[in-house]
């Protein structure tokens, strides 16, 4: 499978999705002129990854800002997380946010309560 690795530009967060090492990223600001348009690839991606996926995969998710669509499509990012990891395979995610933003503590905690997956909670403490 080829990875998915793109730059973030102001609008869209940097994203690298590797099947080889089972690791998945999405950092940055969230806000792109069509949400669905941009995480269709990442979602179509997760689907075929689940038909082979690694025993471990490691999703690290460290957004400082999304839009209301933006979170929409990080949930179906999410289910899809929540499907591999239903067939018994290990996924964790790793949640990063800045040690003053309770908004995005408070994102987190609210996929955790929706998503059957472990979740981290991670302060970045500068």
């Amino acid at each position: 499978m080829e990875p998915i690795s793109f730059e973030g530009t102001p609008k869209t967060p940097t994203v690298k999705f590797d099947a080889g090492t089972g690791i998945i990223e999405i950092k940055g600001r969230s806000i792109p002129e069509n949400s669905i348009e941009f995480y269709k690839p990442l979602v179509d991606w997760l689907e075929e990854y689940a038909k082979g996926p690694l025993e471990k995969t490691t999703v690290n998710i460290q957004l400082e800002y999304f839009n209301t669509s933006s979170s929409k499509c990080i949930l179906d990012v999410f289910k899809k997380l929540e499907a591999i990891h239903k067939a018994k395979n290990e996924v964790i995610i790793n949640w990063h946010y800045e040690e003053d933003d309770e908004d995005m503590l408070e994102a987190g905690e609210d996929y955790e309560s929706i998503i059957r997956v472990p979740f981290k909670m991670i302060e970045i403490v500068e």
